[in-house]
This record gives C-alpha cells, structure tokens and sequence, in this order.
C-alpha cells in the first residue's frame, strides 16, 4: 500500500478531485475510496488493517462523468466485487453499454463510464483477465487507459491503452504500471512505453503485450534519464518556482544536440529533406500555454522562411475544415504528447495528407509516433499544472523548426542558420540573469494580491507573452486577467482602465523594434492619464520608458525574435505569488490537470 501512495503522491498533479486504492488481500479485494485531496484518502487509511497485499494500485482524479464525490471515485467495482478498474480518459459509448448491461439487470452505483467497463469486464471473465480486457476494449470508444485487477487471479495485473499514456516500470521481482514514470522511478529507471490499442499483463516476475485483438505485439523498452530528486521541491516553496529557476537547463538541454555539421537536426525525422523544401504553407495546432508558444513561432517562421504560418487552437483546427495537402506542414506542440485535441488535429492532418512535425516534452508519447518529424524538448519532469519550462523549451524547439525550414529552402544561408543558432544558445545564461532579480518580481507579486484584476499588454513577439502572462495569472490567482496587442487599446479595451488598475506592458526593444517602442511609449502614457498602475518589462538601458514605468522590470538585450524567452520569466514569477499571497495552491490550481486526455 505504501508503494501505491507513494506514487499517487507523485500524480497527484494529473488530478486531485478524488483519490481510491484497491488491494487484492488474502481476503479479496479490499478498495477504499475519497473525494478531494489523496490527504483524505491517506487520513482514512492510517491505522487501517486489511490492505495488505502483493497487488495494488490507485487513481488520483479529475472529474469527468460524474460529480467528485467518494461513490464516483476510483477504483470502480463489478457486482461480485471481484473486478475493480481505474481509468483516465472517456468512454465516449458508455451509455449505449450502460443502457445494454441495466437492461441485464446490472445495478449501478456511480454516475461515471469507468463503471461500465468494469461490469463488462466481469460478464467477459472466464478464468482469462489479459482476454476479458481485450474483448471489452474492442467495444470501447473514445480515449481511454484501464487497469485491472481480478480477486481470482492475485498475482496479475492488466492494463490497455488507446490515446492515453500508460508505461510500464521492470523491477526486480516487482513490475509497475503508471501514467507517469514519475509514478515508480523511485523503484526503477527501466520502462516500456505501450503502443496504441495495446494489452500488458504484468506478474511479479514480467510482462506481455498483446494487441486489442489478441496478437502478439511489439515493446519499445527505454531507460529514464532523470531520478527522483528531479520531481521532488529541492527545497522550494512549490514546484513551480523550482520549474521556473530550472528554465535554463531546459533550454539547454532542448537545443543541445540539435545543431551537427553546420545543420539543423531533429530527434526523430521520417520524411527527406526534399519534403521540407516542398512546403508551401504552415499550420501550427497547439492548446493553451503550448498554443502562446506557436504564436511566437507565427514570427520567426514567416521572418525566416517566408512561408505563411497560420497558429490554430488545436480544439477548432479540424472542426473549420482547414485547406491542407501534401505541400503543407502541421506543426502539432504538446507538453505531454498526449492533448487530446492535438492528437485529433493530428490525425486530421494526416488524413489530409498533410505532413506533420511534432514539438513534445515526453518521450514516445502519442503525437510523435503518429508524426512524420519529432523534436523533444527535454525540459525534464514538470510537475505544476502551469507550464513554465516546457513553456520555454516549445518556443526554443519552435525556433529550431524554423530554422531547419529556412536551411532546407535555402532562405538563409548556412552561416547564417549557425549565427541564429549560437544566439539561442546565449539564452539559457540570459534567462539566468533575469532569475537573479525575481526577488523584486516577488515583492511585487504580494503587492498586486488584492487587486481585481490585471491587464497584459505587447506587441509583436511581445503579444504572445502578454496572452500568457494573464494565462497564467488566471490559472493560478483565479483572477480577471486579459491579454491584448497594445495597438487595439483605443478599439476598446481602454475603457476597462481605471485608477489603480494594474497594466503590465512588455516592451520591444527600442533598437530591434524601434518604431513599435515609440507607439507602446504612446500607450503607457494613454493609460498612465487614467491613473492605471503602469508595470513595465523593458530591455536593459532603456531610459526612454523611465518617466512612464511606476515598476519597471528589466531584461537582458536579446534579438527581438528571442525577447519572448527573457519576458516571460517575470510573468510567471508575477502570476505564482500573487496565488501564493492569496492562499492558493500554487502546483495544483483547480478545476486543471497536467495532461488533458479529453476533448
């Protein structure tokens, strides 16, 4: 029970509407199950006898049929109270099942679709569990990972997967199965990542994989090259202020290896670079943070390549009809490679005939097996729900995608490619340096806690980081926040200014943007008139915002293209303490998961 705990503990940030265990015991299955934090589950357990066992397992969630109370927590059980599953995903035909198992006689006891899987399962046990899985997945729709465990068969356990991320950890003389190798990466650092529509059954002493219809199927076996210490606090707060103060190493880790013999390179590349040539249009499909990352790309790409670049939120990519074909790329960015969304744009994309480049944090994840290209960004674990690493390490792989496009259609030279590429790798010193001045960024942050709400202003690559500086004031502070192209302030959004109102502006370099800093020193003044608390991101030794700056932040002289890898910082450093003054929690902020798996 402890191991089972212990690793909820450590996904906890994948959801934390409820928390349930289950333990096949000398006894059967003893299941115990609370809604809210895994601390009520833990409070109900402690001094509890009878969860004692050699199988196990656990599901911290994140409602989605069902309201978060203890009868709709996982795990779920059939009517023998013999079978019990937990499951991430949707069923999207559950009530068709459900309908077909009442007409039975079948008594429900939850209103969630994971019970249905579980009734199912039982009717199809006859002394096979892997085979009972298998036949049940075969009617499923929708997005799902199942594990199981049967009383009758103590010594097993099965799992299947269909757009959900399911690994499996080899121990010795022990076998995991999680959603995250964070999961068991206290116990092992060996793994193997589950293919789509695949089966495993796992004992003390291994495991099998099967597909859905009953073959044999293939395992890619690989090792996790971080430890424990990296998905604990090393002494922070929160997790999200060691993510953000580890930025630098994920940029670093994101480019290196990535620039060999004068080229861009990829991790993973199926198609030729006469593919890259043939390229006449670009979509990138993102989600949230991810999509603010492809909006900067929008910039870089078209100045580099000159190649129109559309950025589509990945929920309405497929749903408008997008005109694709052979010659266009979709460059699909996921943190987890499993978004739901994206993973549907992609497959669109493909069916299309499109040729897909996935940006992704995790290796062998959905969207880069069903990709043409792949760059991992390598920014390591990340464990608060508001992205901020992995936020930096997109746009760096953003940068690098555009970069191999403008090389493989000659738009820049190779030398120039190398001049770029050698800026990037300035950037994980200068993030550096804006780290050493959070302190004042957190004072402020306390300052703001009260305030109502907080307006973001930028312009160019500075909008996509005004957008998300408020994403993430309103993930973490449950605050009105908005983010707009300061250049729309006198189309409307100034009439929301009143005094005292807090405005962060981002500003552009007055060298590399020249004209659009005179025009943003011309919107803080407009604003400053009408008493709003201006707060000022501005290049190092630019004097020229000083009189109409009442806080002013400084970063670094970077490229313009590169601004947005400097200017965020502050943000986030901004949007955790003022959650933290306001008594919020800061990695797990509500109603959000880590990795959303549904659409």
């Amino acid at each position: 029970m402890t191991v089972v705990l212990d690793g909820l503990r450590r996904l906890e940030y994948r959801g934390y509407d409820s928390a349930g265990v289950a333990v096949i015991t000398g006894n059967g299955l003893a299941v115990e199950r609370k809604a809210g934090r895994l601390a009520n589950l833990e409070a109900e357990l402690a001094g509890r006898d009878g969860f004692v066992g050699t199988a196990g397992m656990g599901h911290t969630r994140w409602a989605t049929h069902g309201a978060p109370i203890d009868r709709n927590s996982h795990p779920h059980r059939d009517v023998t109270g013999k079978v019990a599953v937990v499951h991430n995903g949707i069923i999207e035909n559950f009530h068709a099942l459900r309908l077909e198992l009442e007409a039975e006689g079948v008594e429900f006891t939850s209103d969630t679709d994971t019970e249905t899987a579980a009734h199912l399962i039982a009717r199809s046990y006859a002394g096979d569990l892997p085979a009972a899985v298998r036949e049940v997945c075969r009617r499923l729709e929708g997005a799902f990972t199942l594990v199981v465990t049967h009383a009758d068969q103590p010594d097993m356990v099965v799992a299947a997967r269909r757009s959900s991320p399911l690994v499996v950890g080899i121990g010795e003389g022990e076998m995991f199965l999680a959603s995250d190798v964070s999961a068991f990466i206290e116990h092992t650092r060996e793994a193997v990542e589950l293919g789509q529509d695949q089966v495993v059954a796992i004992t003390r002493d291994g495991y099998d994989v099967t597909g859905f219809a009953g073959e044999p199927a293939p395992a890619k076996h690989f090792r996790v090259n971080w430890d424990l210490s990296a998905a604990e606090k090393g002494g922070h707060d929160y997790f999200m202020l060691k993510e953000i103060e580890e930025q630098p190493e994920a940029l670093a880790n994101t480019l290196r290896g990535h620039f060999v013999d004068g080229r861009i390179v990829l991790d993973e590349q199926r198609m030729a670079d006469q593919d890259l040539r043939e390229v006449d249009k670009v979509f990138v499909v993102a989600c949230g943070t991810a999509y603010h990352s492809g909006l900067v790309a929008k910039y870089a790409i078209e100045h580099w390549t000159r190649l129109p670049v559309e950025v589509e939120l990945a929920s309405e990519f497929r749903y408008r009809d997008p005109v694709l074909d052979r010659d266009t790329l979709v460059v699909a960015i996921s943190q987890s490679g499993e978004t739901a969304d994206t993973l549907e744009a992609v497959r669109h994309a493909r069916g299309q005939k499109a040729r897909v480049l996935a940006i992704c944090n995790t290796n062998g994840a959905q969207i880069p097996r069903e990709s043409d290209a792949v760059l991992y960004t390598h920014a390591g674990p990340e464990v608060g729900v508001a992205a901020t690493k992995t936020f930096l390490a997109q746009i760096a792989a953003n940068y690098m995608v555009g970069l191999a496009l403008a090389q493989a259609r000659g738009t820049k030279y190779n030398d120039e490619v190398a001049r770029e590429f050698r800026e990037l790798e300035r950037m994980p010193s200068a993030v550096s340096q804006v780290l050493r001045t959070v302190g004042r960024v957190r004072a402020l942050g306390r300052q703001l806690a009260d305030s109502k709400a907080v307006l973001f202003l930028g312009r160019h690559v500075g909008y996509p980081v005004a957008l998300e500086g408020a994403l993430k004031l309103k993930e973490l502070a449950y605050m009105h926040a908005e983010g707009f192209a300061a250049g729309e302030l006198k189309h409307g959004p100034i009439a929301l200014i009143e005094p005292d109102l807090p405005v962060v502006v981002v500003m552009p370099s007055p060298k590399g943007r020249a004209v659009l800093h005179a025009k943003l020193v011309s919107n803080i003044s407009e604003i400053q008139a009408r008493g709003a608390r201006t707060i000022v991101i501005a290049e190092e030794g630019d004097e020229t915002v000083l009189p109409f700056a009442d806080e002013l932040i400084e970063v670094p002289q970077v490229p313009t293209l590169l601004q947005p890898l400097v200017s965020t910082v502050p943000l986030q450093v901004l949007a955790a303490e003022i959650a933290c003054a306001r008594g919020y929690d800061v990695d797990k902020p509500r109603n959000l998961a880590k990795s959303v798996t549904v659409e």
